[in-house]
């Protein structure tokens, strides 16, 4: 979307500026004193460190140096410099933008005041229209005016006068720099080469009017994915359960109590004891509120009506759904491709459609037999325990009856599993676990006044005893009302280099949703809560273990189907019993985790392994059809889930429901879905070959940082995998890369000749 912006968005998924009157701006460019070098303790600062943010008002300005000091260096890059600087004020450029757009990103997500949340709204919309601003200026200008915003009128003629992913000044340079790449480094060759490959896929070599076109459509994209995502949290859905009895005890935390005197009319106030008559509860079914309940309540009427209506909301999404699949095929037709999902995969490892879509069919063919025998047995299951001896296998008992299974199978209980998981002995697990791999520490480090968005913030720097500081991490871990529902890694600054002697260290946020506050001692983990954390801090770790010389490539700013791979990988971390005796203590008692429990807890795990995967490829799939070539009579998108769902899943579809209104990887990974698979896949293989024989070795964590982590997006995706595990990770297909599914398989043991 923004093509001088090479950045993952959140994972589901981002700069003071002082001019000078020298002739080469790069070379006076101050920088927050929080990133490079610690901030004195008890010194007042704004929201993540940027000074600008200690009131919501802060972020116009913050917008508006944003576009003075870009607007200095576009007029630094006109003059035709050396390359190498070209590369470097470009990357300037990109760094500056970041800032207000990641900044913003993170404190809509996150921060409780709602005056925040509007600001940092306006502010990622005006740095969006300075993106893909159009080339006459009464447009931006009258677009402002028309949504009432107060923006200072300078700002839409500055903007205007510079807009920057169609601004051909920049175009030609980096056109210059990219013909001298002998005079470049490696990086600042690759730079070039992707800085001008972004710049067309903005449609620089289009007409005036097709490029105008372009530039409104992205701004659309933009509004549209803001909406799609507000929605989800303004609209979770609820249902009314009467009597509370028909909820069990170890939900009851995660719903509300009602009351009603008379049937039909609730209150959801304490009523004097002698005027209740009835005691219920409301669940908000957002994603972790129905999750618990489809997993816990026996009930299956409950378990229905909480499934059917947390799929059937957001209902305005449907609408905006339509909109974008409408909006980004437009845009990619004018670019010249026949789908949006061709036009996002050409840079990708994949390069088109059709090696996804053989990918997909490849591994779902492998994965059906398996899932199909699942799924049978779950049936039989429901039917042994219902007492029938026929009946249909619902949506809603999925959960349910696989957490029943795994139970009785490996005597698992969920609440026990959970009473080694204290949060707190989880994130010291991660400290174990970063120390053991990287020889690096991370050390809790105070928050400065008006750093924090809320009081359960925590921060750590990430400290290496030869390197000094590597990064800094925000630890955002609880749930609260109006905040983003989701586990997602958020990157605040890019790692980039200043000088010879100085780097700009990578600040990043990690947003969890566990029940509990930072001062209660109750909250505990299940393992599926462990499991995403781990996922999440290894987003995290590409960041802050990123040494790219430009922050453009800086830790996840990689081709989108390596950006999950890191990710995946850590999820086997959690798993290895020789990581969790390292941190898994008894809440209580303080007993090591038996490792009989844990061989219970993977056993179970492979239970429905090829339901999960299974899963996943319809996920892919969906993604894939919607943002595909369209049909001359375009199709709702719920009868495209429904029809995909009969076609590559025996689960039924539920009439009515649109679970696609809240899945929201279809804004931050528009065809691109299917990376979770490749990621999937890559991690297999780097565990079997390079972790499962040590995984807190030194010697494994080296070549995890040295091989891969560090290099970010800087060199090319195929040679790192190559390069850290041999051959055997990936292979080559139709012009395209797809995974090598052997160790996947050979994981799951879906075959035996592969």
């Amino acid at each position: 979307m923004w093509h001088l912006i090479r950045r993952i968005v959140p994972n589901l998924r981002r700069k003071p500026f002082i001019g000078s009157s020298n002739s080469d701006p790069t070379r006076t460019r101050l920088y927050y004193t929080s990133v490079v070098a610690p901030r004195q303790s008890g010194a007042s600062t704004g929201l993540y460190g940027f000074d600008h943010l200690k009131s919501p008002n802060g972020f116009q300005r913050f917008v508006d140096e944003a576009i003075e000091r870009s607007t200095e260096l576009v007029s630094y890059i006109s003059a035709m410099p050396e390359s190498s600087e070209i590369i470097r004020a470009m990357d300037e450029i990109s760094d500056t933008v970041c800032s207000v757009v990641d900044s913003a990103e993170l404190c809509r997500n996150t921060h409780p005041d709602r005056e925040f949340v509007e600001e940092a709204n306006k502010a990622s919309m005006r740095i969006n229209e300075y993106l893909h601003v159009s080339t006459k200026e009464e447009t931006i200008s009258s677009k402002y005016k028309k949504k009432s915003l107060k923006v200072d009128e300078d700002s839409f003629n500055l903007g205007a006068a510079m807009y920057l992913n169609t601004n051909h000044t920049l175009y030609d340079a980096v056109r210059k720099a990219e013909q001298e790449n002998h005079l470049l480094t490696e990086e600042a060759r690759r730079a070039a080469h992707y800085l001008r490959v972004d710049f067309e896929r903005g449609g620089i070599h289009l007409s005036a009017d097709k490029l105008d076109r372009v530039n409104q459509l992205n701004i659309e994209i933009s509004q549209l994915c803001r909406e799609f995502n507000e929605n989800i949290i303004i609209d979770p859905g609820s249902v009314d359960i009467f009597p509370s009895s028909r909820m069990p005890k170890s939900v009851h935390h995660l719903l509300k109590p009602i009351y009603r005197s008379t049937p039909g009319i609730l209150r959801e106030t304490v009523l004097p004891r002698d005027t209740m008559k009835e005691k219920g509860f409301r669940i908000t079914t957002d994603p972790q509120n129905l999750s618990s309940v489809l997993q816990h309540v026996s009930d299956d009427e409950v378990r229905k009506m909480a499934y059917i209506q947390g799929n059937s909301v957001p209902v305005a999404n449907l609408g905006i759904l339509d909109k974008l699949i409408a909006t980004r095929h437009e845009l990619a037709q004018i670019m010249g491709y026949r789908s949006y999902a061709e036009f996002t995969m050409k840079p990708n490892m994949a390069s088109s459609p059709a090696v996804v879509m053989s990918f997909l069919h490849e591994i779902g063919k492998m994965v059906r037999p398996r899932a199909d025998e699942e799924f049978r047995k779950i049936r039989d299951f429901k039917r042994e325990k219902s007492g029938r001896e026929s009946g249909d296998l619902e949506p809603w008992d999925e959960a349910y009856y696989t957490s029943l299974m795994k139970s009785s199978t490996y005597n698992l209980d969920s609440s026990v599993v959970a009473s080694y998981f204290p949060l707190p002995q989880c994130i010291e697990g991660l400290k174990v676990m970063v120390e053991s791999l990287f020889g690096a520490r991370f050390h809790s480090i105070p928050l400065a006044p008006g750093e924090s968005w809320h009081e359960d913030v925590l921060k750590l720097s990430l400290h290496h005893p030869e390197e000094g500081d590597l990064g800094y991490l925000y630890l955002d871990l609880y749930s609260r009302k109006g905040k983003y529902p989701g586990f997602a890694h958020f990157a605040i600054k890019g790692g980039r280099r200043i000088s010879e002697t100085e780097y700009q260290l990578p600040v990043v946020a990690l947003v969890c949703n566990f029940s509990g506050s930072r001062n209660s001692s109750t909250a505990r983990l299940n393992h599926w809560e462990l499991e995403t954390l781990f996922h999440e801090f290894g987003h995290a770790l590409h960041s802050l273990l990123s040494r790219t010389d430009y922050q453009h490539f800086s830790g996840t700013r990689v081709v989108l189907d390596l950006a999950e791979t890191p990710s995946n990988l850590f999820e086997y971390f959690a798993w290895d019993y020789r990581v969790l005796k390292t941190f898994a203590r008894h809440y209580s008692t303080g007993e090591i985790i038996p490792e009989k429990l844990v061989k219970s807890m993977q056993g179970a795990r492979k239970m429905f392994a090829a339901t999960e995967l299974q899963r996943q490829i319809f996920y892919a799939l969906i993604d894939q059809t919607l943002f595909g070539e369209q049909p001359a009579t375009p199709r709702d998108t719920s009868s495209i889930v429904a029809d995909l769902k009969r076609q590559y899943t025996s689960w039924n579809h539920v009439e009515g429901t649109h679970w696609q209104t809240r899945f929201n990887h279809l804004l931050n990974y528009g065809a691109g879905y299917y990376s979770y698979l490749y990621a999937k896949c890559f991690a297999a293989t780097i565990w079997q070959k390079l972790c499962q024989e040590d995984p807190l070795s030194l010697t494994t964590g080296t070549a995890l940082r040295t091989i891969l982590l560090q290099h970010g997006g800087a060199r090319e995706p195929a040679s790192l995998l190559n390069g850290l595990v041999g051959e055997g990770i990936l292979r080559h297909c139709n012009g395209g890369i797809v995974p090598d599914i052997t160790s996947l398989c050979e994981e799951m043991k879906l075959g035996e000749n592969i």
